[in-house]
């Protein structure tokens, strides 16, 4: 990997905020009572950014990137509550986004670096594969 990713307490302690984060979004989704069918339909959208890797490994960590931070859905949930307060689907949108993020990351599946999808700022894939077998 040519760019250094988190190890040991430090991807824990990321891993744990994930963790946080997808329950976090998943208490406020429940509070807006949105529907289980749009979260269902739309949980798993920002994983078709891997479809870019198609087009070398820099432009599929942008997409990746872009789809998996947490920038999307706070500009989204911002957006929402300031300048469209008339459209009520955007906030569970930005709840799912948010929830997607978390998940992927309590997982252990971080931000990609450009030198290839295995190479994430929560270390290497493949070496936490290697470390559960």
């Amino acid at each position: 990997m040519s760019e250094g990713g988190a190890s040991g307490g430090v991807r824990g302690i990321l891993r744990l905020e994930g963790l946080a984060l997808f329950a976090a979004a998943i208490f406020f989704y429940v509070q807006a009572a949105a529907s289980w069918k749009l979260f269902a339909l739309l949980f798993l959208v920002p994983d078709l950014s891997f479809a870019f890797y198609l087009f070398g490994p820099r432009i599929g960590a942008a997409a990746y990137n872009t789809m998996h931070s947490t920038i999307g859905p706070v500009s989204l949930a911002l957006f929402a509550l300031v300048a469209r307060p008339d459209m009520p689907l955007l906030i569970p949108i930005a709840l799912i986004w948010f929830a997607h993020v978390g998940f992927d990351r309590a997982l252990g599946y971080g931000l990609k670096y450009a030198s290839g999808f295995s190479d994430t700022h929560l270390g290497a894939i493949d070496k936490k594969r290697q470390q559960l077998a």
